[in-house]
């Protein structure tokens, strides 16, 4: 990037929970584009630092899932995505914000999931996952086959459901893999809400074919929602894990509401063309 001519100032990370500081000490000195060099819970970090401020965010791919390089089509060469840059358009997006009962608000871009998904996060060995990548999920995962999974109380808009897993998706990909919220956008101001019910993580082998299928949205127990506002209340007080963009967040109760106008990310032409032209807009 100095060899294109921009004047590019390295910071790295000292820990988890340090790169939104490090966003906002950057902008406030000035800088005019901070570019996250990292995984998806790397790129939360800097955006919490960013919110309501003009200066775009920009995304080098890195980390295990990487799923917002995939949604944007980045791919995963670092240096191929940086010589880009300039290419890039800036879009302003509306993000996500989760409050939960036991930690600060904390904005996300592309979802924030309840139950079973933050219960494989929560009981990830981080170690293992260094080593395997996301073939560590799986193993999480289907260690929970046969167990019984926390419900809780869902309301997303103008449903209620009881619910074993409940996602409030920004983007279609999750994971790298699947696409669960299929109808989700960056561009749009909503959620794409998915809702499974079910006490047993067995059950949810059935919704897994369904989402490869593209069948989940018609799926007995599945429901596939548009919302801006959702709140989940565990009535048993059982602790539920919550997660953003693949990082743990606290535990229920919680609500998820959409800010608009909260952040400008530099994205790649053809994404910008190809979601309009998906969600129909100019």
């Amino acid at each position: 990037m100095r060899a294109a001519g921009h004047n590019v100032q390295a910071q790295p990370t000292t820990g988890p929970g340090t790169a939104g500081e490090i966003a906002r000490e950057s902008i406030e000195r000035g800088a005019d584009l901070i570019l996250a060099a990292g995984g998806d819970g790397t790129v939360n970090e800097t955006l919490n630092g960013m919110v309501g401020s003009a200066t775009p965010l920009a995304v080098l791919p890195a980390g295990t899932a990487n799923c917002l390089g995939h949604e944007l089509g980045l791919g995963k060469n670092l240096e191929r995505v940086a010589g880009r840059i300039g290419e890039f358009e800036p879009v302003r997006l509306a993000l996500g914000l989760l409050r939960a009962s036991d930690t600060a608000p904390r904005h996300f871009l592309m979802f924030a999931g309840a139950g079973l998904d933050a219960r494989v996060i929560a009981e990830m060995d981080h170690d293992f996952k260094r080593r395997t990548g996301k073939f560590a999920y799986w193993v999480i995962a289907f260690r929970l086959v046969g167990k019984r999974l926390a419900e809780f109380d869902v309301r997303a808009g103008d449903i209620t459901r009881r619910c074993g897993f409940a996602l409030a998706a920004r983007v279609r990909n999750y994971g790298g893999d699947l696409q669960i919220a299929r109808g989700a956008s960056l561009l749009r101001p909503d959620f794409e809400t998915v809702l499974m019910q079910g006490a047993t993580a067995g059950r949810y082998l059935k919704y897994l074919l369904g989402v490869g299928t593209g069948t989940l949205g018609r799926m007995r127990g599945a429901t596939v929602h548009a919302a801006r506002s959702i709140e989940m209340i565990a009535p048993g007080g059982e602790p539920v894990a919550v997660q953003v963009d693949g990082e743990l967040a606290g535990t229920l109760p919680a609500t998820v509401e959409i800010v608009e106008d909260a952040l400008t990310l530099l994205v790649p032409p053809e994404y910008l063309a190809g979601e309009r032209s998906r969600v129909g807009l100019k």
